[in-house]
């Protein structure tokens, strides 16, 4: 092997190692110094990105287990029993980096990545969702026409990878806020479909089986992306381009067909997508699940580009391929199968007994590590926390503290807000309705759902955070983005089953954002277990700064929930005139990190209130006994801008207008944000009948209107229907396109 590294000092800050960390490695050689090729593996798999060194001790506490669970975190993804024999596959990851420095190519492999996951696990993909947050768009600054830019590019490239897979689009969520000026997330996720007893795992075992390559040809494109991914922003980061992974949603598709294919067969023993850190990271983590060895020859490895080095090919993050564990003598058989969807296979290596990993060169050793301590023995960080200086100003403000605003006036800002404003913008560019299993798409509010043919079922899935209430709350706020995530399943009829999470966060250095960070798990723990929605899979995004400023912290939650009948998935707008509207849950006057204060204000402050577990229960399970027999017609929850936003998105979304009176004790309280309420629509004989069920599990329900008429009014606001909707559709577009 070539002689230890020369510029020690220079390369480990390329490497984003520290010393102490250098001192280990040197330990785990049992003394002897790495070479570049050691170094280069060691940077990504210790990497934030690989590693999760500073995060996982506060993972180790999530609930993972239900009987309905059959594979938690650990593996590419998360998978739940949905009956009958078959299974959902699904997880939620970001790729917030790349997307801010090349926003096609960083959104469009982020959709790439995700997809890999849940194929690798046998499933056919059937559902993208994406959760996007940017930062302000409006206005001719600068920073606002970048913004723009970032905005078209994600969404082009969301909508260009996911169309040619033939993977459908079927819903996300979109904010804006001036935090993520410097740092857009960019989080993807996806849902697949798989027999239950047909899962594949990410494991090497088996001492002679052969190690197979398959999929694209390996070039120098993202370098070093696992490490960017895992460091901060300066302006110097534009720089960084080269470290962007480019996708071919093409060749993936061969990919996916080819790998369901080889998954009708006896020839794998286990198979890992090559994400971030590449060949290096599907290798280890293979092997590290088993405590086997591996030989691998990178010469061997399909080139596309002349003159890469054991290095790069280790640390490259080119797109669309797969390491394959195969029985030994299937190698034709697996070659002939991916020959024949014109994709690239050799066979590069085999599983050994020795633990550790040996990498040659054209027949010389060029890196000879032990395996366990490089995928399972990174360094565990204990970062110092801090209570953030700026909560006690912010919580100290109430809606009192802010000069009255009438309330009319209130209601066109709100409604004229960018996070009310329907997406139609972004979300037509993206291909709902591909297999044509979709049966509540975009746009339709709240959650969205797709049938499973297999079984006449159908799966829920809705993504959600409000990063307001993280950042004047993180423990709250991350319990109420599980809550808010868990009901907008409720309201499409579904039971809410598990989550996969995308944790985005500022610097781990900052003691204040590891305090965020740990808080937000508390928060995320203490909601799943009270909910009964274990975390199967997930992902953390750190460093998510730029010059120093961090973003709000966003812990993203996907939920997925079951309806065991698929022609009973519930809508969420208006269906005929002349059904009641019943208001389910009490209005408290919650206005901390609402909207209400944001729009009209500029400002993220308050306090979030107490919420009751025991309520929020009561209210998912009235609205799924309640739609299993048929009372109701549609329903929705009621989060930002209160029930005057509620109704009025409804109103536009069905082309049907309301007349309501809410009672409530302060006026502008039509615009608060209280939890465990929704609107239900029902016909006049079935009202009794829901009162009667909401009153036997001690909920508080009243009628609130009715629905019908041309013109839009709560309480004392009132706007045309047309008006309502000409704001609704618009302002979003408008702004963008400007």
């Amino acid at each position: 092997m070539s002689q230890p590294v020369e510029n020690l000092d220079h390369v480990l800050k390329t490497h984003k190692l520290s010393h102490p960390e250098y001192e280990e490695i040197v330990r785990i050689l049992e003394g002897r110094h790495p070479n570049i090729v050691e170094i280069g593996i060691f940077s990504a798999m210790w990497s934030e990105h690989c590693s999760y060194k500073s995060s996982k001790k506060y993972l180790n506490g999530f609930p993972t287990k239900a009987p309905w669970v059959i594979q938690g975190p650990g593996e590419n993804a998360g998978v739940i029993d949905i009956g009958d024999g078959m299974a959902a596959v699904f997880k939620m990851e970001s790729h917030n980096h790349p997307s801010f420095i090349e926003p096609f190519q960083g959104a469009a492999t982020g959709v790439g990545g995700i997809l890999r996951d849940v194929f690798t696990m046998g499933a056919r993909p059937v559902a993208n969702l994406n959760a996007l947050r940017f930062g302000t768009i409006s206005g001719e600054s600068d920073t606002a026409k970048y913004q723009r830019h970032l905005v078209r590019g994600v969404v082009e490239g969301i909508g260009s990878y996911g169309n040619c897979m033939g993977v459908p689009t079927i819903g996300g969520e979109v904010s804006f806020d001036e935090s993520y000026n410097g740092n857009i997330l960019v989080n993807a996720f996806a849902l697949g479909l798989v027999k239950a007893d047909e899962i594949f795992l990410g494991v090497a075992s088996g001492v002679g089986n052969s190690v197979m390559y398959v999929g694209s040809k390996t070039g120098r494109d993202g370098l070093g992306g696992a490490v960017m991914s895992s460091d901060s922003f300066t302006e110097a980061s534009k720089s960084l381009r080269p470290t962007v992974q480019v996708g071919d949603p093409f060749t993936e598709k061969l990919l996916l067909e080819a790998c369901l294919e080889l998954f009708k067969t006896d020839h794998v023993v286990g198979i890992q997508d090559m994400g971030a850190a590449g060949l290096t990271s599907s290798s280890f983590e293979m092997a590290g699940k088993t405590g086997a060895g591996i030989k691998m020859n990178l010469d061997k490895v399909p080139a596309r580009e002349s003159g890469m080095t054991p290095y790069e090919f280790m640390l490259s993050e080119s797109q669309e391929r797969m390491l394959i564990c195969a029985k030994r003598g299937s190698e034709q058989a697996i070659i002939d199968i991916f020959e024949k969807w014109d994709l690239d296979v050799a066979v590069i290596g085999e599983v050994t007994d020795t633990g550790r990993m040996e990498l040659f060169w054209h027949g010389e050793k060029c890196a000879d590590m032990p395996i366990a301590p490089v995928s399972e023995e990174a360094p565990i960080l204990n970062r110092p926390t801090m209570r953030p200086a700026y909560l006690d100003e912010v919580n100290a403000k109430t809606v009192e503290s802010f000069s009255t605003v009438e309330d009319q006036k209130a209601y066109e800002i709100l409604l004229g807000a960018l996070e009310v404003a329907d997406k139609a913008w972004i979300y037509n560019q993206y291909d709902s309705m591909v297999q044509t299993n979709t049966t509540k798409g975009p746009g339709s509010l709240d959650a969205s759902a797709i049938r499973i043919k297999e079984n006449g079922k159908a799966l829920s899935m809705s993504a959600d955070c409000n990063p307001r209430y993280c950042y004047i709350d993180p423990r709250k706020g991350a319990a109420l983005a599980v809550v808010e995530s868990g009901r907008n399943v409720a309201m499409s009829g579904a039971r809410p089953l598990a989550i996969t999470d995308c944790l985005n966060f500022g610097n781990p250095e900052n003691p204040e954002v590891m305090w965020q960070f740990a808080q937000c798990c508390e928060g995320i723990k203490e909601a799943c277990i009270a909910l009964y929605t274990p975390v199967v899979s997930g992902n953390v995004s750190l460093y998510n700064e730029t010059n120093g400023v961090s973003v709000f912290p966003t812990p993203a939650i996907a939920m997925v929930g079951l309806n065991d009948d698929q022609n009973k998935v519930l809508p969420s707008v208006f269906q005929k005139e002349g059904n009641t509207l019943l208001l389910v849950g009490e209005t408290k006057g919650a206005f901390g990190g609402s909207l209400y204060i944001k729009a009209l204000y500029g400002e993220t402050a308050g306090s979030l209130g107490e919420f009751d577990y025991t309520k929020e229960l009561a209210l998912w399970e009235l609205v799924i006994e309640a739609n299993k027999k048929g009372l109701l017609k549609c329903a929705k929850d009621v989060n930002l801008g209160g029930i005057a936003i509620a109704l009025s998105k409804m109103a536009a979304v069905s082309s049907i207008g309301i007349e309501a009176d809410v009672t409530v004790e302060n006026s502008r309280d039509i615009f608060d944000e209280s939890q465990s309420r929704a609107i239900l629509e029902v016909e006049s004989d079935a009202v009794d009948e829901v009162i009667a069920m909401a009153n036997a599990v001690d909920l508080s329900i009243t009628k609130i209107g009715t629905i019908g008429g041309d013109k839009v009014k709560i309480n004392q606001v009132e706007l045309s229907l047309q008006e309502v909707k000409e704001i609704y559709f618009e302002t979003f577009a408008k702004t963008l396109i400007g």
